[in-house]
């Protein structure tokens, strides 16, 4: 895994200030950087390697392909790259290879294939840069399910892009202006979502698409309209359309088997040690039992427990991993080893993030990297195959939404607003809630983003915001459950899951992987009827079927628990302190973000005990967190490098 950066155009000491970048990003590649520039053009290109294939020199960044044409900067793994080879060489396209790196095999394949069929190409997770020194354009690429992050916008003239705001913050020019609608959407959500960022000037760049920008962009300050190479929507309707048939459940098992056991096969390619997170769930549990499978030798797991029960499931990820025969390790750790992570966390994401899950996350990536540098995790099975309990819980409530006549749903919605209002805190206000939500929704996906959402109207929370679209605002044709796991898919994996697993695991040097979403395996649980996934009230029933077959059914099949903290009593208890200091009201009022009314309103119920509201509560505290932490930085409170 690596960190890439870069800029082109005006830019007083380019080359200086885009080793001080690659310097803000050395945790996601202590190994080694690079730096090359086009002086002509006025490009720079900066790397820094984390060295998982090729560890010579012949793997370093910036790379320079063999006709001298192109040059590239990868934060990824290509994973058949050896495939990729072999095509080029039954071309007669493949160059003289001077080491076994994917970055020069990916190099070679847009050499020969231009960005858009080499992409398409690709098996992998990456973000990357081609430069293009005969036609001077420069192409920015994004993998199709957005394992690895990707910015770009324009600082001054500058175009600049990098795989971590924190490598262009310091940049001449750099506009620090907020986007406050951004900032609406991530306390609706407790993420931003692609592609926007917390800052005005930058942007996300959408998984599945690449853009190439030309001179005339570039000095035109504007970024081109993305392609798209890959589309999660299309994949959906090409699999809702063209679903797949099985003679028996046993060969339905058997097909989801082989695909899923190629996609974890080849993400144990390293150089380098490398291991799993095993939390003894259903899909961390099957890439383990399918890694265990391809291994001679026991696997390094790693899982994280908590004193507190609710919250604790490293005794059972210790059960499966004893009967797989991995080499297991466990870290229980204290209130005190979680808090500590707290200040921290506003730098490691440093755009605001509040998925309180961020904090065991951390510390199992560091745990793991002291035993090896690459990991594999069980992230989105949900996702594909209908794991979430609030699939079923939306489904129900829009059944009952479906079943009023639509004269009625009017009424109803007024009759449900109207007993929410009368009613005290707690469920059954809640409830009339979800029913006036339900019935008043434009369309499923309105009503879903209603239901997942913390709070209701951002725009009312956020000084100065204006809720910009979001995938949520798309009308879609799917049935509704499987649309509830589509905009999963498309926002939610990619803009909280794999940011939380990227950038935890990046502050440590270490590499994650996730073979459920190989696009491969997203492909085919698209084409797979509903009732594989869903079947007998119970979500991603045919992978555990295939689990059955490696791990004893009564070891695996249990309550979920996610992977939490009992963050509503630290906001009572040991996080008080810090969080009041935050929420001050004359802090609120005079940095003009939030309205403090709404904000004081919540803080003052839960701290009564009548209501848990820190998921509200978080990403506003972690935005205040990331406040402080940016005026810190740029007061030259925090070293450039830290």
């Amino acid at each position: 895994m690596c960190g890439i950066v870069g800029a082109w155009g005006p830019l007083p000491e380019r080359q200086s200030i885009i080793r001080q970048s690659c310097r803000s990003l050395r945790h996601r590649g202590p190994d080694s950087d690079g730096y090359w520039e086009d002086e002509s053009a006025g490009l720079g290109l900066g790397h820094v390697r984390l060295a998982i294939l090729d560890l010579s020199p012949a793997g370093y960044q910036p790379m320079v392909s063999a006709c001298g044409r192109y040059v590239l900067v990868l934060n990824g793994e290509i994973y058949n790259h050896l495939d990729l080879r072999e095509q080029l060489l039954a071309q007669g396209k493949a160059p003289a290879w001077r080491g076994h790196s994917d970055t020069e095999t990916l190099l070679a394949a847009f050499a020969a294939w231009g960005p858009q069929a080499a992409l398409q190409a690709s098996v992998g997770m990456f973000a990357v840069a081609l430069w293009d020194r005969q036609e001077r354009t420069l192409s920015l690429a994004r993998d199709r399910l957005g394992e690895k992050p990707l910015y770009a916008g324009f600082a001054g003239k500058a175009l600049v892009f990098a795989s971590e705001l924190k490598a262009l913050t310091r940049v001449p020019g750099f506009d620090h202006e907020l986007d406050r609608g951004a900032l609406a959407l991530l306390m609706r959500h407790n993420y931003i979502p692609a592609p926007y960022s917390v800052y005005q000037s930058m942007r996300k760049l959408l998984p599945g698409t690449w853009l190439q920008v030309s001179e005339a962009d570039r000095d035109q300050l504007r970024l081109p309209q993305a392609q798209v190479y890959w589309s999660a929507y299309e994949e959906a309707a090409r699999g809702h359309a063209d679903r797949l048939s099985f003679a028996t459940d046993a060969q339905a098992v058997d097909a989801l088997e082989a695909v899923l056991s190629t996609a974890v096969k080849g993400q144990m390619m390293s150089d380098v040690p490398l291991g799993a997170f095993l939390s003894g769930g259903i899909d961390s549990s099957i890439v383990v039992a399918l890694m265990q499978a391809h291994n001679e030798q026991a696997v390094n797991t790693f899982s994280i427990g908590f004193h507190e029960k609710a919250f604790n499931e490293a005794e059972h990820a210790k059960a499966v991993a004893q009967h797989l025969g991995t080499r297991h390790t466990e870290l229980y750790v204290t209130p005190d080893d979680a808090l500590a992570v707290v200040p921290g966390l506003a730098d490691l994401y440093d755009e605001p993030f509040a998925d309180a899950s961020q904090i065991p996350t951390a510390l199992v990536m560091r745990m793991a990297r002291q035993h090896v540098t690459v990991a594999l995790s069980g992230d989105g099975g949900d996702e594909l195959l209908g794991g979430y309990s609030r699939y079923f819980r939306a489904q129900d409530w829009w059944s009952k939404r479906e079943a009023l006549p639509a004269g009625l749903r009017l009424p109803v919605a007024m009759l449900g607003r109207a007993a929410a209002g009368l009613l005290p805190q707690g469920h059954r206000k809640d409830q009339f809630s979800r029913l006036a939500q339900a019935a008043t929704a434009a369309n499923a996906s309105e009503f879903y983003r209603q239901f997942v959402s913390y709070w209701k109207d951002p725009a009312q929370l956020v000084v100065g915001a204006q809720v910009p679209p979001t995938v949520f605002d798309r009308e879609s044709r799917l049935p509704f459950f499987e649309n509830m796991m589509l905009l999963d898919a498309v926002s939610y994996l990619p803009d909280d899951i794999l940011v939380k697993v990227d950038r935890a695991a990046m502050a440590v040097s270490l590499e994650t992987r996730v073979p459920l979403i190989d696009h491969r395996v997203f492909e085919f649980a698209q084409r797979l009827p509903f009732n594989y996934k869903v079947r007998n009230g119970q979500g991603k029933w045919l992978l555990r079927q295939l689990l059955y077959r490696h791990v004893p059914q009564e070891l695996v099949d249990r309550p979920k628990k996610g992977f939490g903290v009992p963050l509503a009593a630290w906001l009572r208890g040991p996080l008080k302190d810090w969080a009041a200091a935050l929420l001050d009201e004359s802090r609120l009022r005079s940095e003009g973000v939030f309205h403090a009314g709404p904000v004081l309103q919540k803080w003052r119920e839960h701290q009564s005990g009548r209501r848990d509201w820190s998921p509200h509560l978080w990403g506003v505290l972690m935005t205040q967190a990331w406040l402080d932490q940016t005026r810190s930085a740029r007061s030259g409170l925090v070293p450039e490098d830290a």
